[in-house]
């Protein structure tokens, strides 16, 4: 451990490079709970209140360094009832969008997403080739707000997570994804094609702002794509992603939630510089230690506190937790935070703990 106190920033940057840091740090990510919490989320910034309670603010999608709008295509959105309706309409077809309101879950959920077939696939791709994407100013902005008190990791890809990733949650939807990528792979190679040239202009813009690390909401899982299809329609565009960044000296942050036992031996194989979110069971299906087992000495993993656990763990299950994690994760780059979204139920309490408890192993 380094002896010299240090700031969050760079503590952040010395544990992401592998380098000697002065305690453990943590970095909660606080996804659904900030929403959640009005009395706080109206008051002050997130930033303000991870530094408040001790923690290292990563602020995961702090800020964009680029625009994105599609030339001809007028977007629409209605609400009727819990019904929403996104719509693009362009010169040669309209795709729709459906939402529907869950009043349960506080959230909403597609219930129809807008292309079905290759045809409709081609209007995306139109889109796409009159896609202008410009330099936005946001993470400028968000990277001198914060300062020395937290690492601002602006999003990048022209969807915000690659372009396969934006089939299976957004344009086609996870099982008629499936037969189209057995059926018709190469209309969905020819589409990325275009897509990625628009995603790579994010790249361009975002190694050009101030900040040092990016991040993409990948939520990569095998309970939605197989190995196979990782590796010939995602790959190609991360690798693409953190090349350049990476010969800008600066870093890539790759998000990934679910199921990844099955991929992590192709992820140690992508210029990437950490795994964010890493989760073990119920949410994830691999346990931090083991993972370390299967990628590369250079890769970070943030994460290790499961939220099914964090909802319900006492205060000395939570310590446990940490200590497990620390000493059969010693020797590697491992960066405490809570795996994915925080539950609501969390208490300030129960962020605030990993904070104190950690101060105390300097």
């Amino acid at each position: 451990m380094a002896t010299q106190s240090m700031t969050a920033k760079e503590r952040l940057l010395a544990a992401l490079r592998g380098q000697e840091i002065d305690r453990p740090t943590w970095s909660p990510f606080l996804a659904y709970w900030w929403e959640e919490h009005p009395e706080l989320s109206n008051s002050m910034s997130m930033l303000e209140f991870l530094d408040g309670i001790g923690a290292d603010p990563l602020i995961r999608g702090g800020g964009l360094a680029w625009d994105i709008a599609f030339k001809d295509t007028q977007t629409r959105e209605v609400v009727r009832g819990n019904k929403r309706y996104n719509t693009w309409e362009t010169p040669v077809g309209t795709l729709e969008m459906e939402h529907s309101y869950s009043k349960a879950g506080n959230t909403w959920f597609i219930t129809k997403h807008p292309i079905e077939d290759a045809e409709q696939l081609k209007i995306l791709m139109w889109m796409y080739e009159r896609a202008v994407v410009t330099y936005n100013t946001n993470a400028d902005e968000a990277v001198r707000e914060a300062g020395d008190r937290g690492l601002i990791v602006p999003l990048v890809g022209s969807e915000g997570k690659t372009c396969f990733q934006s089939f299976v949650e957004k344009w086609i939807g996870t099982e008629n994804l499936a037969y189209m990528a057995l059926d018709e792979p190469e209309a969905l190679e020819e589409c990325l094609q275009v897509m990625w040239r628009a995603s790579e202009k994010t790249i361009d813009h975002s190694v050009n702002s101030l900040a040092d690390a990016f991040i993409f909401w990948e939520d990569t899982s095998t309970t939605n794509i197989n190995p196979a299809m990782f590796r010939r329609f995602v790959m190609p565009e991360i690798t693409m992603w953190g090349n350049k960044i990476h010969a800008a000296g600066k870093m890539l942050l790759h998000h990934a939630c679910g199921h990844l036992r099955g991929l992590l031996p192709l992820m140690s194989e992508l210029p990437i510089d950490a795994i964010e979110s890493i989760s073990p069971p119920p949410t994830g299906n691999i346990d931090l230690p083991e993972a370390f087992g299967m990628i590369r000495e250079d890769i970070a993993l943030i994460g290790g506190i499961e939220p099914v656990f964090y909802t319900g763990c006492t205060d000395e299950e939570l310590t446990r937790r940490i200590d497990y994690l620390l000493s059969k994760c010693a020797g590697r780059r491992l960066m405490l935070a809570n795996s994915d979204s925080c539950p609501p139920s969390v208490t300030q309490h129960q962020l605030k703990l990993p904070a104190d408890y950690l101060a105390g192993k300097k």
